[in-house]
């Protein structure tokens, strides 16, 4: 992290121009107008994030107490919504998310990648810091070093405003955000639609038509498996008929979530099974349900799926 909060500021790197042509729609917790008269000779921090990336979700619970502890000092959050699916464009989609994670500072729906494209930006999530004068003094890209983080924006916030008293940086609030924390190697993010997607099936993959898929008896480690009938199209899969349609994957994390959206309004149930039997109470998800003996993720909305929370 040192040389990604580093004092880049001398480089006179100024804040791009923010987009504020956009729909009203495109705005939460804030309108246009306001949010263009409120960023003057404020420090701003703009946090590009996508309401179904656990690293951005992870991030969530500091961007909300930086808000809280100083918005009131001079700073002006603002979360840019970078859709990595396209039903997230979806208004309704993201006001949902934004109301299930509590966010209360400006949100812009930057389906175009407009402010993206303007920060040349690579990542989910993303954090880019300007100070008063609009110039880029920090960025940091993933998850962690949070303390370090605030403390480089407490330093940008008594630039413009010495007199003010700041607290101590927020603690961790998990354990895994300690320092010394030990991390083991965890199976790749993998995708389930084609344009991303590597299966560990011997079958050729049938880009948008049905097709009936046999997963192996031995599954290779971190592959994805389709087993049963599929459609499989560019950024997602659907099962392809009545029958059973399944996924598999042999993986090492403590943590398995996916990413699921109903086509259908009514939503259905997907069974969850670790090592051929229901979840046992000490390996689930928050997500994950249990009835007849079965445990079993009910999906309605278009979200990321917490599926196991392994005990170790």
């Amino acid at each position: 992290l040192a040389s990604e909060i580093e004092d880049i500021g001398g480089q006179h790197v100024h804040r791009p121009p923010i987009p504020l042509d956009l729909a009203a729609d495109q705005y939460t917790n804030v309108t246009s107008a306001f949010l263009r008269d409120s960023l003057k000779g404020k420090v701003v921090l703009i946090d590009i994030w996508d309401y179904t990336c656990i690293n951005c979700i992870q991030t969530l619970p500091y961007i909300k107490e930086w808000n809280a502890r100083y918005k009131n000092k001079g700073l002006v959050i603002i979360g840019v919504h970078d859709p990595e699916f396209e039903f997230e464009k979806d208004a309704k989609n993201l006001d949902s998310a934004i109301k299930q994670f509590g966010l209360t500072y400006p949100i812009i729906a930057d389906n175009d990648y407009k402010i993206w494209n303007s920060l040349a930006n690579q990542y989910w999530p993303a954090k880019y810091l300007f100070d008063a004068k609009g110039i880029l003094r920090a960025e940091h890209f993933g998850e962690g070093d949070y303390q370090s983080f605030e403390a480089f924006l407490q330093k940008i916030l008594l630039e413009r405003d010495s007199s003010l008293e700041l607290p101590e940086p927020v603690a961790p609030m998990r354990e895994t955000d300690k320092h010394g924390a030990v991390c083991y190697r965890a199976t790749p993010e993998t995708y389930v639609g084609f344009e991303r997607n590597h299966p560990g099936n011997d079958d050729e993959i049938e880009v948008d038509r049905p097709f009936t898929y046999h997963a192996p008896e031995q599954l290779k480690d971190d592959v994805l498996y389709f087993d049963g009938d599929w459609t499989v199209r560019r950024e997602y899969a659907q099962p392809a008929g009545k029958s059973e349609a399944s996924l598999a994957i042999n993986y090492q994390a403590k943590e398995a979530n996916l990413v699921i959206h109903p086509l259908i309004a009514t939503g259905f149930r997907v069974q969850v099974t670790q090592d051929g039997k229901p979840l046992a109470i000490e390996d689930r998800g928050a997500d994950v349900r249990e009835a007849n003996g079965k445990t079993y993720l009910d999906v309605q909305v278009g979200r990321m799926y917490r599926i196991t929370n392994n005990h170790d």
